[in-house]
């Protein structure tokens, strides 16, 4: 069974759909993120399946449970940080934890989960002088604090610096090394690459594509890959023995530097017909499909 199923799920705001009869299904223990632009309809499902705000019809089961009737029992199973979580201003770090821990029947030790996140010496800091990124950090802390079996992200990287960005990626992973199921939501193309085990791809309130991060790159991109470089000597002269390695679709010349694209083994081939040929290439860069850009090839296919 999934840790979650939706079917056919709807939700309109005056005469305006804004999730469009959507099929959803996130396995046990997987990370899956929600990928698409804003207004997509990411958020308002994040929020249906957590019993935020209720459906106007479809199906959801999270854990077996409806989160419209059964919200009691899945606030204990499921932490949720969303987009816009705010607390009061003079509430301390430190007694921020000490009340959601209070909500929850096993608790994560605070200490413990405030020095995961970075946050042991703002402990007793204010909520409204922390930050964006502290902010964000004790969101995300009090998501996790009761340990939930399913935990949803709503852009849980937003504010934070690349640095704590990385330290973040490692705390979800760890999630699912000890088998809870995570819904992130996030615009970050390297996070949910570098994180998730399948995405959907929302466009308009529906869902365009369900994939792995490397199947979606793979069948939007057709597994492309660009070569630049510049060559010492007469570059023009060299094209047509480019153009015959396998692999290789085009081949031109942009000022004096060499782009050449491919499939498969394209890089190998042209790296490998510059050095038989004693060929002298500079400044040479490799640019591989990423999920940016199958995002963007998505939108444009629309």
């Amino acid at each position: 069974m999934p840790a979650i199923t939706a079917r056919d799920l709807r939700k309109s705001y005056s005469g305006r759909t804004v999730v469009d009869g959507i099929d959803l299904d996130v396995e046990e223990g997987e990370i899956f993120a929600l990928l698409g632009p804003n207004g997509a309809g990411k958020t308002t499902t994040v929020e249906m399946l957590t019993g935020v705000r209720h459906r106007d019809s479809g199906r959801i089961d999270v854990l077996g449970l409806d989160p419209d009737h059964d919200g009691e029992k899945l606030a204990h199973l499921v932490g949720v940080q969303l987009q816009d979580s705010q607390l009061p201003d003079k509430l301390r770090v430190e007694e921020a934890i000490a009340l959601f821990s209070s909500f929850y029947r096993d608790p994560i030790d605070g200490d413990t989960l405030l020095e995961r996140l970075h946050l042991s010496e703002h402990r007793r800091r204010p909520f409204g002088k922390l930050s964006g990124g502290q902010q964000q950090r004790l969101a995300i802390a009090l998501a996790l604090v009761g340990r939930p079996r399913v935990a949803v992200l709503d852009e849980l990287t937003t504010g934070l610096d690349p640095k704590a960005r990385r330290e973040t990626w490692g705390l979800i992973s760890g999630l699912r090394d000890d088998g809870v199921t995570v819904v992130l939501v996030t615009h970050f193309m390297e996070e949910a690459e570098h994180l998730a085990d399948r995405l959907a791809l929302f466009e308009n309130g529906r869902i365009v594509a369900v994939d792995t991060p490397a199947g979606l790159i793979a069948s939007r991109t057709d597994g492309r890959q660009e070569i630049r470089f510049r060559l010492d000597g007469d570059a023009v002269a060299e094209l047509e023995g480019l153009r015959r390695l396998p692999g290789v679709q085009t081949v031109a010349l942009q000022g004096p530097t060499v782009v050449v694209t491919g499939t498969g083994d394209v890089i190998l081939a042209v790296t490998a017909h510059i050095a038989r040929e004693g060929l002298t290439a500079r400044d040479l860069r490799v640019h591989q499909a990423t999920l940016d850009d199958a995002v963007l090839t998505t939108g444009s296919n629309q």
